[in-house]
């Protein structure tokens, strides 16, 4: 069965192929109910509409910018248009409609774009300013919601319960008994009368109501869970300014005429036009399918709902939002398509599948010895012609007899049971602060060998401040020194250092709505832009007092970051660059003296800094280094900013201590088989002191730097990688490498942590990629498979523990099904076909009292007691795996204690109260203690057989 089972019936856990996944869907040939089956699993042709969309995206797309770089060559000055403004949006104060809006991103309309005024002339005919944004008046907000729609996509509607029991009662085996009812109650009225004969067919109707409002409910469950889940994937906000103040606002609220600030790793959240920026490149593929990136600036400067910032960082102007984007219109179609299913939810379908078709010819077998056994008793009296009621009614309980056992032989719940317990896992993980993306990414985390984890962040609780500094070669205690470090720093050196704080940054000084300072950025740049406040620094008067020329935001390639500003004396140009001290300082020849005075850096000078570094560094702190150069005149903002002769201003150690539990966290992993590495940015000599810190790096690890690593050959590495336990200053390609090289030289199931649109590839490539919800860019989020909202290193252990305890509760289930299924279909089969066996003996008849006209009724009930006093003990020792003590902490799961409580009571209630009804007769002190034994006996079997080695 293995061999078969992964050859048809194994997909992978991601980025599995569709013909993989077409494949095992057309062998699931014995399938009761394919409704509620393939319910969890990936609607493909509603995928193949999606790439449809795409491609056809792909062909207007490229059609729009080819007629838009036609109109720029051809265009001198705009023809009359005869766009006329609705009355509705005159009335409303607006001069521009949706539709008119929506026409000019969409289709790239250069020519309506510059009838309308440009990106300027579109704000006004908005209603919004450029600077300020608009207004937060409740009322203006919902009218310009009303007459432009809002940032949403069309969702599919909530099932109601009714559905859930409709599809309930579309399973084939149920319609037959169905059927098989109204058959019975006709017959049984018609020979028996009111009511007696109506047992038979309404014992059949109330067992399908049962199923029936039983499976609907946990179906029903099941949807609200995914419900709730897929609302907290979509939480996605962006910086928004609005009356003048930037804020944080979800992506649905956002309206035409507001003015959103986009960054590197950010998606667009709706249609739009660039308003100002540097250095914007946008990644269209998740749209158009194009791999190339487009420039968008103020000669290009449409920007499309869905795609994704690459480089660079703007503020954009929102034209349209929700279903009038092509994005809108992609996403309904792809929400349809649903997740991919998992490869356990695959391989316990194709074990359904041949239990089924096991089951199945069983019943046909089963059916078709009864009628023959039938035929040659009616052959033998001569009545083959003559048919009464009675034996009409038998020959339906044959039939009713081999449906049954196609119901208890197809285990349709196996594959259930893995969406149910994964959604339960999924739901207890929302708890504990990660949302996981994909199904699969559940079931994949229990089997993790490798934990691949950034450090900012994860390991630590990226809260940073700057603790230490060498500015002027003097070194300060920042922390301990504060504001007098100002009078420290001579006054020229003092300029410099503000000036580049300030202007080569990423991060913003601002005035909240309240009247109090705000620091908008990310950690690092919070803690430096902290430092030049204390300096006595200005952050608007500074910006104001420069022209920005050119900006290269920071990259995790370069680690570096800078800017080439315009001096207001004499106009010349000064670039300012930001980033890993060790990098930064061998960009430059020379450095600030003591005095204030730029001076050539020489080799003590180098050395003194190279040691200055270390010392921070060996103290766990970040350090990064600021310089600066003043550029020639002919300097273009076309050319890439020079990559040396710079003048060092100063090196600056930030803190950021370890979250408290990593350590423990840390080692839990290793006792439970799993190695923890530590893969960051960062100078070696941090990294290997947060590594010691969180118990990460030990006496026999590596620690080793990315530059050092991608020079070694194939054969090095695979002596090397086993002892990697920390690496340093590395790219993204290095993380990709190392985790490429964990999967496939050396078999690991990886887990990979990653914040940044660089992390993508890493994410992408591992078994499990965990972006950070907080530091984590929408790009980085969007490759993952579970978001860690907390960004915590203890939070990945909880996903570890969940995954695990998904794969052994499913086990456990699948023990129980397959006993339960297995079990049922010998005891179906073998009670219906073999007429004598040991228990009618007499000897039989005589030890437990069935002698007389009811003793075959007796015997049925008693083997019902048995099988499911069987079930109740093998419910009990399914509860652990390996374990013996299958008692332990049974009382603290009150589910389980009175799902078994009520299975004994209703056992009760139908053998002895519904006789008649339930084809049962009541049962001696002494067949009941025979059943409880014969159940028991079960137990001891179990813990026998979890004590052979394996």
């Amino acid at each position: 069965m293995e061999s078969y089972l992964n050859q048809n019936f194994d997909v992978k856990a991601k980025h599995s192929s569709e013909e993989a996944l077409e494949k095992w869907r057309n062998l699931c040939g014995v399938v009761k109910n394919p409704k509620r089956r393939f319910r969890f699993t990936a609607n493909l042709s509603k995928r193949y509409e999606a790439a449809a969309m795409r491609r056809t995206n792909q062909e207007k797309l490229r059609i729009a910018v080819l007629v838009s770089k036609a109109a720029f060559q051809f265009i001198s000055g705009v023809a009359p248009s005869d766009y006329t403004v609705p009355e509705e949006v005159k009335a409303a104060g607006f001069d521009i409609c949706a539709d008119e809006l929506g026409s000019i991103v969409e289709s790239h309309d250069v020519k309506k774009l510059k009838f309308h005024g440009g990106v300027d002339g579109l704000a006004g005919k908005l209603k919004a300013s450029p600077t300020e944004g608009l207004s937060t008046d409740a009322a203006h907000l919902s009218q310009r919601q009303d007459l432009f729609g809002i940032n949403k996509f069309a969702e599919s509607e909530l099932k109601s319960f009714w559905v859930f029991v409709w599809e309930a009662l579309q399973d084939m085996t149920l319609m037959i008994l169905g059927v098989c009812a109204f058959v019975s109650l006709i017959v049984g009225i018609a020979t028996e009368g009111w009511p007696k004969g109506s047992h038979d067919g309404l014992g059949i109707v109330a067992s399908i109501l049962l199923v029936v409002f039983v499976t609907a409910t946990s179906d029903y469950r099941q949807s609200l869970q995914f419900r709730d889940l897929d609302k907290e994937k979509k939480k996605i906000t962006v910086q928004v300014t609005r009356s003048g103040f930037r804020q944080k606002l979800s992506i649905y609220d956002l309206l035409p005429g507001d003015i959103v600030h986009l960054a590197i790793g950010d998606q667009v959240p709706a249609d739009g036009l660039f308003l100002s920026g540097f250095s914007v490149v946008i990644d269209e593929s998740s749209l158009t399918g194009e791999s190339e990136p487009v420039m968008v600036n103020a000669q290009n400067p449409f920007l499309l709902s869905g795609t994704k910032v690459q480089d660079g960082s703007c503020k954009m102007l929102i034209t349209t939002v929700g279903m009038r984007t092509q994005w809108g219109k992609l996403m309904a179609t792809l929400t349809e398509g649903g997740d991919d299913e998992t490869p356990l939810q695959v391989k316990l379908n194709g074990v359904a599948t041949i239990i089924g078709k096991i089951g199945l010819f069983f019943a046909v077998v089963t059916f078709a010895v009864l009628v023959q056994g039938m035929f040659m008793r009616k052959l033998s009296t001569g009545t083959h012609w003559i048919w009464s009621g009675d034996e009409a009614l038998e020959l339906l309980e044959y039939f009713a007899i081999a449906v049954t056992i196609v119901v208890v032989a197809v285990p349709e719940g196996l594959p259930l049971a893995v969406t149910l317990s994964l959604a339960f896992a999924m739901k207890k993980m929302m708890n504990d602060k990660a949302l996981v993306r994909h199904l699969a990414a559940c079931e994949t985390m229990g089997s993790a060998t490798t934990i691949c984890s950034d450090k900012t962040g994860t390991l630590t609780t990226n809260h940073m401040t700057v603790v230490k500094s060498c500015i002027c070669m003097n070194v300060q205690d920042v922390a301990n020194k504060g504001s007098s470090l100002q009078s420290e720093i001579p006054e020229s050196a003092l300029k410099l250092l503000i000036q580049s704080i300030f202007n080569n940054t990423g991060g913003e000084v601002v005035v909240n709505k309240h009247g109090k300072t705000e620091i908008l950025g990310t950690p690092t740049e919070t803690a430096i832009l902290e430092l030049g406040l204390s300096l006595g620094g200005k952050f608007q008067e500074e910006r104001k007092s420069y022209k920005v020329i050119k900006v290269e935001p920071f990259n995790s390639t370069k680690k570096r970051m800078g800017v080439v500003i315009e001096l207001p004396e004499g106009g010349s140009l000064r670039a300012h660059t930001k980033g890993a001290s060790e990098i930064v300082l061998a960009a430059c020849d020379k450095v600030v003296n003591s005095s204030g005075e730029v001076v050539p850096l020489d080799e003590e000078s180098i050395k003194y800094l190279n040691v200055t570094i270390n010392e921070f560094a060996n103290e766990a702190l970040r350090t990064l280094c600021l310089a600066y150069m003043d550029l020639e005149n002919g300097f273009s903002p076309d050319e890439a900013i020079p990559a040396s002769g710079f003048t060092c201003v100063g090196i600056v150690g930030i803190k950021d201590p370890v979250r408290p539990g990593v350590k423990e966290s840390v080692e839990l992993c290793r006792r439970a088989g799993i190695t923890v590495r530590m893969v960051t940015g960062d100078n070696i000599n941090t990294a290997k002191a947060i590594a010691r810190e969180c118990g990460i790096l030990t006496d026999d690890g590596i620690a080793i730097e990315g530059p050092v690593f991608r020079e070694k050959s194939q054969e090095e590495l695979l002596e090397l990688i086993p002892k990697i336990q920390v690496m340093a200053r590395s790219s993204p390609m290095d993380k990709h490498t190392l985790v490429k090289q964990l999967r496939t030289t050396f078999d690991e199931v990886v887990a990979v942590t990653g914040d940044g649109t660089n992390d993508a590839p890493a994410l992408h490539e591992a078994d499990i990629g965990l972006a950070m919800g907080i530091a984590g860019t929408e790009v980085a989020k969007e490759s993952a498979d579970v978001i860690i909202l907390d960004d915590n290193f203890s939070t990945i252990v909880t996903v570890a523990k969940w995954g695990r305890s998904v794969y052994i509760n499913i086990q456990k289930f699948v023990q129980f099904q397959l006993t339960v299924n297995v079990v049922a279909l010998i005891v179906n089969f073998s009670s219906a076909c073999l007429t004598v066996i040991w228990f009618l003996q007499a000897k039989g008849k005589s030890m437990f009292g069935l002698d007389g006209p009811d003793s075959t009724l007796m015997l049925n009930t008693l083997i019902f007691n048995c099988f499911v006093f069987c079930q109740v003990f093998n419910e009990i020792s399914s509860r652990e795996m390996e374990e013996i003590d299958v008692f332990k902490g049974i009382l603290d799961n009150y589910v389980f204690v009175v799902v078994i409580g009520a299975t004994v009571f209703f056992q009760i209630i139908i053998i002895e109260f519904l006789g008649t009804f339930a084809s049962t007769t009541p049962l001696t002190i002494v067949q009941w203690i025979f059943s409880i034994i014969i159940g028991f006996l079960g137990m001891p079997i179990a813990a026998g057989l979890k004590m052979i080695p394996v």
